[in-house]
């Protein structure tokens, strides 16, 4: 499901116009990233967190060089589900 869909799916239900609808999806876009950029964790009850998680600094091999590289520590961005969430899509027939 692409960004349209979602857009075009919550038009349909709610019967507002796709423009709004769009203006609005992109803005939850941001304010997620936004917090997020911020350090801030994002949870959405019944739904999911979105949350940084941290990498601790490891070392690694780079074989087309044959040789040893540090990767330093570095924060990445998570989404972890609900139960609930988790649970529908377990029980979901291919």
């Amino acid at each position: 499901m692409t960004k349209a869909d979602i857009v075009n799916d919550i038009a349909g239900k709610t019967g507002l116009d796709k423009a709004t609808v769009q203006t609005i999806v992109e803005k939850f876009m941001d304010s997620v990233k936004n917090s997020m950029v911020g350090g801030d964790n994002v949870y959405l009850r019944g739904f999911g967190s979105f949350i940084i998680k941290e990498r601790a600094q490891k070392t690694a091999r780079d074989i087309s060089k044959a040789k040893t590289i540090t990767i330093p520590a570095h924060n990445i961005p998570a989404f972890k589900p609900c139960k609930t969430f988790v649970n529908a899509v377990k029980n979901t027939k291919k």
